[in-house]
């Protein structure tokens, strides 16, 4: 494990600033909603989460942002699940 680590830290890192990105875009269109200004797109946000879900699972509970919406209580989880089977197949396996 810790070879691997070594090996694939360039990947770990830019896997960890697309969370943060993530993150910061459920954060920055919540602060939007409150002040009713323009809006990030549901569908930026869902493409944001495709790529960095652990940052928008973080953003939507932190900041309580689209916790509602149907649409986000069942996409998130599911790339979630999609996205940790890959990782199982392609690395661990």
């Amino acid at each position: 494990m810790t070879q691997w680590l070594t090996e694939n830290w360039c990947l770990i890192f830019i896997y960890l600033i697309i969370n943060i990105i993530s993150f910061s875009m459920y954060g920055i269109d919540k602060y939007k909603a409150v002040h009713k200004k323009w809006r990030i797109s549901e569908a930026a946000l869902i493409i944001s989460a495709a790529f960095g879900i652990i940052g928008a699972f973080c953003g939507m509970f932190c900041f309580h942002h689209k916790t509602r919406k149907m649409k986000f209580r069942i996409s998130l989880p599911l790339i979630f699940v999609i996205e940790a089977v890959t990782v199982y197949l392609l690395f661990i396996r």
